[in-house]
């Protein structure tokens, strides 16, 4: 599968939860047409069927967003 590059997915998120915070599903036809677009594209660069699991895997694979686990590195 192809990954979407992290700014690319970084810019739909926020995008998507600016639209989310001004209710643009209940706003102006332009307004929801373009947040299921987003929710759309978010779920196609991640490989999901539903916006809550694309923003997931988009976070996921955000810079940082990986907890390092170095136990097995001895000291």
């Amino acid at each position: 599968m192809l990954m979407a590059h992290p700014a690319v997915l970084e810019e739909l998120i926020e995008e998507y939860e600016a639209l989310r915070t001004l209710h643009a599903e209940s706003g102006t036809e332009q307004a929801r047409q373009r947040l299921d677009d987003i929710a759309y594209t978010l779920c196609v660069s991640t490989g999901t069927r539903d916006i809550d699991a694309a923003l997931v895997a988009a976070r996921h694979q955000l810079p940082g967003a990986r907890v390092r686990d170095d136990s097995l590195l001895t000291a």
